[in-house]
């Protein structure tokens, strides 16, 4: 009787859980077993192994031979299981030292001729095998890149299983020759969901077009718009910008991403983590370093936004905008179920998603921005443009976008149509998005040295208690703000937001902690109504 086991991970959502591959050879009718909840297409790597084995110049055993997935309660699908159920049973059959291989970790799909395929969620997948304590990964050669993200794990990408197999037998490695040179690479293609890629809202900034990022000098006139803009960049504030066709909102919310700082190591390797997993990984690129950009279409369903599909639950479009930018453009055309399922987002930062198959729980610490029409023209809010929409239905457009949702949104900006002299640049451009940028830096920084020893980092994460107790403003400097509370046209919720974007307006002209002029800024960009002071939040 042979036994030997082998290590590789599934995934759940976004984590990882270690999956010990024990394969035993027993006498009897040769047969293939495979057991431990695996989905269909685990259950088809029985004949993908098979045939890669013998390919590859081994010989297969004519055994009773059980492949057991433990531990069996965790659902398990996908390729990439191959390369660990192959050595297991080369291991059980004395091709291979079973000691070689009891505490590496492999993941990859074969193909029939015995090269290894690439699959999605690599890093994840790498991540969760050093937390649990394993040093060596084997991982495809293509995918090599996004393993060795994780630090204190040795990494190696093997081409095919024969190479894997002189590795660990200490034989000559052979050459593995590179097919379809001047072509794409077809290896590749199981990184990537059809339909995902570019043009689809749903891919990276860094990875849009051809690498050009939009720049905020291209946006004419609009300065109230734009500096609510640097607000919501430099306090992760969530933003609402409402106004007629053509003024300028999808402008502005696609700049918004270029104006975010660059992501640190930590929040890349989730960030990758994620988009990894949901195939949006560009090739060639194993850290996303830019904060993500993603717009999902108005006919988006709840499960396309906040995760879901057959089986376990899959990234949805706010996982995908974790640490970046969710754009919902036409935001009374979505539907209201859909809408509302981002409440808790918005304040948790994380989606728990819960399916017959299991729970999982997604990333999703994103800054939203709604782009709005005053209504089904879009006319209704201009002098003499001739809307003919009724009261009743301008109500009801309106009224698409749920109070409870409206009051997460810290800004709420009119974009006004622009004028000529602004169009034709008889005013002059605007700032760049790399000046606007430098200041939303220096706002983040001085937040977040505020805020060390803390597990907050930006003030939109910082809760009201530690506002009204410990982060206290200029005495005075709430007065207009509890006179509202009182007369009920804030809300507790909407007061605390009110105090974290006057903390970013302080941040952003450099003072040590809000007054009056800052609270009054805040008022004015959550209510829209004016207060009789000027926006000019980064001129210092």
């Amino acid at each position: 009787m042979g036994f030997a086991r082998a290590c590789s991970v599934a995934l759940v959502g976004v984590e990882g859980v270690v999956v010990e591959v024990q394969a035993d050879l027993e006498p009897g009718v040769a047969a293939f077993t495979l057991v431990g909840l695996p989905d269909k297409s685990l259950v088809e790597s029985r004949d993908r192994v098979r045939a890669a084995v013998v390919n590859s110049g081994a010989e297969w055993p004519q055994k009773k031979l059980t492949v057991g997935l433990s531990p069996a309660s965790v659902p398990k699908s996908g390729s990439g299981f191959d390369l660990a159920v192959a050595c297991a049973v080369l291991g059980a059959a004395e091709r291979i030292d079973p000691a070689m291989i009891a505490d590496v970790v492999m993941i990859g799909e074969l193909g029939l001729d015995g090269r290894v395929r690439p699959v999605r969620g690599v890093l994840p997948a790498v991540l969760a095998a050093g937390e649990a304590g394993y040093e060596q990964v084997v991982v495809p050669e293509q995918t090599a890149g996004e393993a060795a993200l994780v630090p204190g794990v040795s990494v190696l990408g093997v081409r095919s299983l024969r190479q894997l197999i002189a590795v660990l037998c200490d034989e000559p490695v052979p050459e593995e020759p590179v097919e379809g040179q001047g072509r794409p690479d077809a290896m590749l293609a199981g990184l990537m969901i059809p339909g995902t890629g570019l043009g689809s809202g749903l891919a990276p900034a860094a990875g849009r077009g051809d690498g050009h990022l939009p720049d905020l000098a291209d946006v004419a006139g609009q300065p109230r718009p734009r500096q609510a803009l640097e607000v919501a960049a430099a306090g992760g504030h969530h933003l609402l910008f409402s106004g007629p066709p053509g003024a300028g909102k999808t402008m502005l919310a696609e700049r918004l991403s270029s104006v975010l700082p660059p992501l640190t190591r930590q929040e890349s390797l989730e960030v990758t983590a994620v988009h990894s997993v949901a195939g949006l990984l560009p090739p060639g690129e194993p850290l996303v370093s830019r904060a993500p950009y993603c717009a999902p279409h108005h006919s988006a369903t709840m499960q396309s936004l906040v995760g879901g599909g057959n089986g376990m639950p899959r990234p949805g479009a706010v996982s995908l905008a974790h640490r970046g930018v969710l754009f919902l453009d036409e935001a009374p055309e979505f539907s209201g179920k859909a809408l509302d399922a981002l409440r808790q987002p918005l304040e948790s930062g994380h989606v728990v998603v819960a399916r017959a198959a299991g729970v999982v729980r997604l990333p999703a610490r994103f800054l939203m921005v709604l782009a709005a029409n005053p209504c089904p023209c879009g006319r209704h809010s201009l002098t003499g443009a001739g809307c003919e929409c009724p009261p009743s239905v301008v109500r009801r457009y309106q009224a698409r976008l749920s109070g409870p949702l409206l009051d997460r949104v810290d800004l709420r900006v009119e974009v006004e149509p622009v004028d000529r002299a602004d169009l034709l640049g008889h005013g002059g451009r605007g700032e760049s998005t790399a000046v606007v940028a430098a200041r939303v830096r220096d706002a983040r920084a001085r937040a977040a040295e505020r805020l060390a020893g803390t597990p907050w980092t930006t003030n939109s994460e910082v809760p009201g208690h530690e506002l009204r107790t410990r982060l206290l403003a200029a005495p005075g400097a709430l007065a207009v703000a509890e006179r509202d509370l009182e007369r009920g046209t804030l809300t507790a919720r909407g007061l605390d937001r009110v105090l974290r974007v006057a903390w970013t307006v302080a941040d952003l002209r450099g003072a040590d902690r809000p007054d009056a002029s800052d609270v009054a800024v805040a008022l004015e960009l959550r209510t829209g109504i004016q207060r009789g002071v000027p926006m000019g939040t980064g001129q210092r």
